[in-house]
């Protein structure tokens, strides 16, 4: 038997539809963004900054909450319907939010560095240098979401709650390398 919402759909199909509408908008957000770098490109840093510090956010946002499921997935009993839940949740995370806002922050972050500062400054090295670091944890908890999905975690809830404050560390050493530009 499958699982309805108050609508009548299965959850499943209801999932599936919400991650077509976000990819939806995603592309139609950049076909704009592209368009206006077209056809404005004098006006489009400002653009590029925000769309950047947008997918930022987002990203975050993802990185910070991820972490915590896990915690709470790691005490759930594999096979649970607590503990498929959380996979649902991983999952559509992972998918909807964190993967594309990641995309999105390294497309426009890159080519700010290139049109806004040449890539030059030592602050940027090393905000670079932090932002692979949160590209390194992105990839362990997208690996994290694989083995849980799979029944196959082996790390107790300790350890993602260690590894639920990388993220924020990480945030704090390039915002403060972006405002303060240090070196």
């Amino acid at each position: 038997m499958t699982d309805t919402n108050t609508t009548g759909r299965s959850a499943g199909n209801s999932g599936g539809a919400a991650m077509r509408r976000a990819a939806i908008a995603i592309i139609i957000f950049l076909v704009l963004a592209g368009l206006l770098f077209l056809f404005g490109p004098d006006d489009f840093l400002p653009w590029a900054k925000a769309i950047h510090v947008i997918a930022v956010i987002s990203w975050m946002a993802g990185m910070l909450y991820l972490p915590r499921l896990l915690v709470y997935h790691a005490d759930a009993e594999k096979g649970s319907v607590q503990s498929e839940t959380f996979k649902v949740m991983e999952r559509r995370l992972l998918r909807g939010i964190i993967n594309p806002a990641m995309i999105i922050t390294w497309v426009f972050g890159l080519w700010l560095a290139w049109k806004g500062f040449g890539f030059q400054g030592g602050w940027l090295h090393a905000k670079i240098a932090a932002v692979l670091g949160l590209s390194a944890v992105h990839g362990y908890l997208a690996g994290a979401v694989r083995k849980f999905a799979e029944d196959r975690n082996e790390m107790p809830a300790k350890h993602w709650r260690i590894v639920n404050e990388i993220p924020t560390l990480l945030m704090i050493v390039i915002v403060v390398l972006v405002i303060v530009k240090p070196f």
